[in-house]
């Protein structure tokens, strides 16, 4: 009976009082309500940045069809056609053509240059202001989700001195739960803040390369537009065709 008692005590995993989920237990509705808070802000977080990521992929991939096929076309009308439908470029196209439109149907000296820039500016601001939308959750969330780790911090450190003064002593058994629910509050704001500042960093980047381009293919389509199809941009000659190497004549045979 000894054996199996000292089997059995050996055999029994010692229970962890300070884990992660016993500090949980011993912080109570405040500790739950901010992990909940954090992991409601740090997915929010990771669906914007792929979701946006994917969107301004696409873009960027649809502007390589406007290099090569777009001004290749007679005509505006025929060039929006290869564009694929509720892209970014063909609604700046299908805008301008339809201020073009409308520009003739006007009675008042409004020139056709104003009118038409204001028009491609307004369609632009508009994809602009698509593109930006859930860029301020990961500001929001970069700038006060270590302040709210910081509350259950603060929590956390609040309940250690209550149970100092319950005990009269600062013994670890006493402190060591609070202590580790503070600590690990601080380092799940951190976690949460840092991958939204570094997300919104490189999302608001890549939105001012697809700005750059959309304003450049807005001015040639004004430039196109105001020319009656004239002016195009300069595209890239397609590669020349290697001809083959001319045959060698055959050596004359050598007299014996």
């Amino acid at each position: 009976m000894l054996i199996v008692d000292i089997l059995a005590a050996a055999g029994a995993a010692p229970q962890n009082k300070f884990g992660f989920a016993e500090a949980l237990k011993q912080g109570g509705f405040i500790a739950y309500a901010t992990v909940i808070i954090l992991g409601i802000m740090s997915f929010g977080s990771f669906y914007i940045l792929f979701t946006k990521w994917f969107e301004q992929s696409k873009i960027l991939r649809q502007y390589n069809a406007v290099r090569t096929s777009f001004w290749r076309a007679p005509t505006l009308r025929e060039g929006s056609a290869k564009l694929e439908k509720n892209s970014a470029w063909r609604q700046l196209v299908d805008d301008g053509i339809s201020a073009e439109d409308q520009h003739a149907k006007m009675t008042d000296s409004l020139e056709a240059h104003d009118w038409l820039h204001g028009s491609l500016s307004r369609s632009e601001a508009t994809i602009n202001a698509r593109l930006a939308s859930g860029l301020p959750f990961l500001a929001t969330v970069g700038a006060t989700s270590p302040f709210i780790g910081l509350f259950g911090t603060v929590v956390g450190i609040y309940r250690a001195l209550i149970a100092i003064g319950l005990a009269g002593s600062a013994s670890i058994d006493k402190v060591a739960g609070p202590v580790g629910e503070a600590l690990i509050m601080t380092a799940l704001g951190l976690l949460v803040a840092v991958p939204a500042v570094l997300a919104y960093n490189y999302l608001q980047a890549r939105n001012k390369r697809i700005a750059e381009l959309l304003t450049g293919f807005s001015n040639d389509l004004l430039a196109n537009i105001n020319s009656k199809g004239a002016v195009k941009p300069a595209l890239a000659a397609a590669p020349a065709k290697v001809a083959p190497a001319a045959a060698k004549p055959a050596a004359a045979p050598t007299k014996p």
